[in-house]
C-alpha cells in the first residue's frame, strides 16, 4: 500500500497564507509558522500529520500528497477547513 508523510499549516484566508508561504520561502522555519499560526490541532507538532494512506485525506490534499513532489511547499490548497500550505516529507 502507498503511504505519505506530510506537514501542513491551516489559516482561514488565502492571503494569509500566501504571507506564510512567502515567510517560508524567506527563511522562517515550516515549524515555527506551523506552531503560531496554524488552526490544526497538528500544529503543536510543527505541522505534522504522520503517516497516511489515499484516501484519508480530503480529495485536495490527497491529490497534492499523492501527486506532487516530495520536499515541494504547496499552496495555498483551498479545502472545507480552510487554507492549506503543504509540504510532503516522504512517500513510500
Amino acid at each position: 500500500m502507498a503511504y505519505a508523510t506530510a506537514r501542513h499549516i491551516l489559516v482561514s484566508s488565502e492571503d494569509e497564507c500566501n504571507t506564510l508561504r512567502a515567510e517560508i520561502q524567506n527563511g522562517a522555519s515550516f515549524e515555527s509558522v506551523a506552531k503560531s499560526y496554524s488552526q490544526c490541532p497538528s500544529s503543536r507538532n510543527g505541522g505534522d500529520l504522520g503517516q497516511f494512506g489515499p484516501g484519508q485525506m480530503v480529495p485536495e490534499f490527497d491529490k497534492a500528497v499523492f501527486g506532487g513532489d516530495v520536499g515541494v511547499l504547496y499552496g495555498p490548497i483551498k479545502t472545507q477547513f480552510g487554507y492549506h500550505l503543504l509540504e510532503v516529507t516522504s512517500r513510500g
